[in-house]
């Protein structure tokens, strides 16, 4: 049988073959410490799971939804933009909810990208930021995530290179995987390009709580003229822990979000009504909630990188996201993060995530996701320490 076109388009997925290795070594009863998949370990709070039983036990709620959310859960992401970030935001208008933001976002490409245009995204990144754009027919052009002077120049470069000119940038900050931050005027420099050269820009903000020694992460939206360029996804799988619940939204350019809304109509009925209901709690009384989420992240930050630095690896602490992002030690550079990604696994019983999967700049790198506890974190450490000591004897 011929291949199918656009699965043909799409590269084997790096992360797959680590998570197999994993699987054969937990059937040989091994002990695998899981670091790899960022997948939230956290118990979603009481108070949320409380309300989506009781909006299950209503048989009202059993009916198919709206594709773009329901009123009430649109009017408490307002709320939560205006009190957050003080930005006004309509709910009928510049709002949809989202099965995630990972299902959203490859959707909205599919909507406003047409065969063969040009869209730019920085390298490394979360693989639906890139493969969206595949999907969609579209033309992906990278550039590497660099300090931001010189991402900029390197952005002027790719406009003034590329032809046709390209239709969309995607960008997330705090980023996935590299854990890479930025303050509110790289995002007015980001608005004012895309204005200059008639850009949309599509930002991923789902690690906007999720942020440490006093960092604040801006939304894109602050800035003056956002909305005219473009749209912003968050998704409560990380500030809440509803990973599975699946459940985030795109805020921001009506046309966009018009479009957006449009497409998902043809695909879905929306997201199953008690969890939007338990989504409006959430929004509206989890401050608490997100305040202990992120004290929990940020120990166990500190207990993997600390332990890391104690024993020779020097790996600097994130101000943001749920990961780390960890230069391969120099006697292992040679190897790849693919083959390195595979050693500690087999040596050191922990599993991480190969840069090589997030693009091609994150060769010579490895991901931890802080998806186990303080004491499976340092336990982790350990194993790690016992393979750089045994490298060092030979």
């Amino acid at each position: 049988m011929d291949d199918f076109y656009r699965i043909s388009r799409l590269p084997p997925y790096a992360f797959g073959i680590v998570r197999d290795l994993m699987i054969e070594a937990r059937k040989k009863g091994e002990d695998i410490i899981d670091l790899g998949m960022g997948n939230p370990d956290i118990p979603t709070p009481k108070h949320i799971v409380s309300k989506l039983v009781e909006a299950a036990r209503n048989p009202r709620n059993h009916r198919y939804s709206v594709t773009k959310g329901i009123t009430k859960l649109r009017v408490a992401i307002a709320n939560w933009y205006k009190r957050k970030y003080g930005v006004d935001v309509d709910p009928e208008t510049e709002i949809v909810v989202t099965m995630g933001a990972k299902e959203g976002l490859g959707h909205l490409v599919l909507a406003t990208v047409s065969q063969g245009e040009v869209v730019i995204v920085p390298n490394p990144a979360y693989p639906i930021h890139s493969y969206s754009v595949v999907i969609a027919g579209g033309d992906l052009r990278t550039i590497p995530i660099l300090p931001k002077e010189e991402f900029f120049e390197r952005l002027n470069i790719a406009v003034k290179t590329t032809w046709p000119q390209p239709r969309m940038l995607i960008i997330s900050f705090p980023n996935n995987p590299t854990t890479e931050v930025v303050e509110t005027d790289f995002f007015e420099k980001v608005v004012a390009f895309a204005e200059e050269h008639n850009l949309m820009v599509v930002h991923d903000l789902a690690y906007a709580d999720l942020v440490f020694d006093e960092y604040t992460a801006p939304s894109f939206l602050q800035v003056k003229g956002a909305k005219d360029v473009g749209v912003e996804f968050f998704s409560l799988s990380k500030s809440y822990s509803m990973p599975g619940w699946r459940v985030g939204f795109a805020v921001g350019n009506e046309r966009m979000i018009n479009a957006l809304g449009r497409i998902k109509s043809y695909f879905d009925y929306g997201v199953f009504q008690p969890i939007q209901i338990a989504s409006i709690i959430a929004l509206n009384e989890g401050d608490a909630d997100v305040t202990e989420i992120v004290e929990k992240y940020k120990a166990r930050r500190d207990a993997l990188c600390e332990g890391l630095y104690r024993y020779g690896w020097e790996v600097e602490k994130p101000k943001a996201t749920m990961f780390v992002w960890a230069k391969i030690p120099e006697q292992f550079a040679p190897m790849g993060s693919m083959e390195f990604a595979k050693l500690l696994l087999e040596k050191a019983k922990v599993v991480t995530s190969p840069g090589i999967g997030f693009g091609e700049y994150g060769e010579g790198y490895v991901r931890f996701a802080l998806i186990e506890n303080e004491h499976r974190i340092k336990q982790a450490v350990k194993g790690i320490k016992n393979l750089l000591y045994s490298s060092k004897s030979k």
